[in-house]
């Protein structure tokens, strides 16, 4: 089963969903991409996995286009407020979800205000993907 997790940038909330799934389900094949990606994964989003011992230090943003051509089971978008606009896929779905959450990328404060951001919205996305993986994968 092949879940494809998809964000703007591709730099916080959808990579450390894609590594927060794999680690709730590893049975799944889980890929996270973007339509405006940006330069590299967030360091504070490397440093918020790495607290909870998942290293995401080698992923990198990838572009939506290199998925349309394969199907998926399940995109999930995370994009969260209303600021944002979800971006659109267009191959093959099985099942379209929208799961939001806050991008930690755009929060206000100093570093470890900041910090306690994607603190709480990688402890969302594990909550909220566990939920998924429970209600979606596991009654198949």
């Amino acid at each position: 089963m092949k879940v494809l997790i998809l964000c703007t940038g591709n730099s916080c909330r959808s990579q450390m969903g894609e590594a927060i799934l794999r680690d709730i389900n590893p049975d799944l094949t889980v890929v996270s991409a973007g339509t405006k990606i940006a330069n590299e994964v967030h360091p504070l989003a490397v440093k918020a996995m790495a607290e909870i011992g998942i290293d995401i230090s080698s992923l990198r943003p990838k572009m939506v286009d290199v998925f349309l051509e394969e199907g998926v089971d399940f995109l999930i978008s995370v994009c969260g407020g209303a600021k944002e606009a979800c971006p659109a896929f267009i191959g093959p779905v099985g099942t379209r979800l929208h799961i939001g959450f806050d991008d930690p990328a755009y929060a206000p404060g100093n570093e470890e205000e900041v910090m306690n951001v994607f603190r709480r919205v990688r402890d969302e996305i594990r909550r909220d993907f566990a939920k998924f993986n429970e209600d979606y994968i596991l009654k198949v």
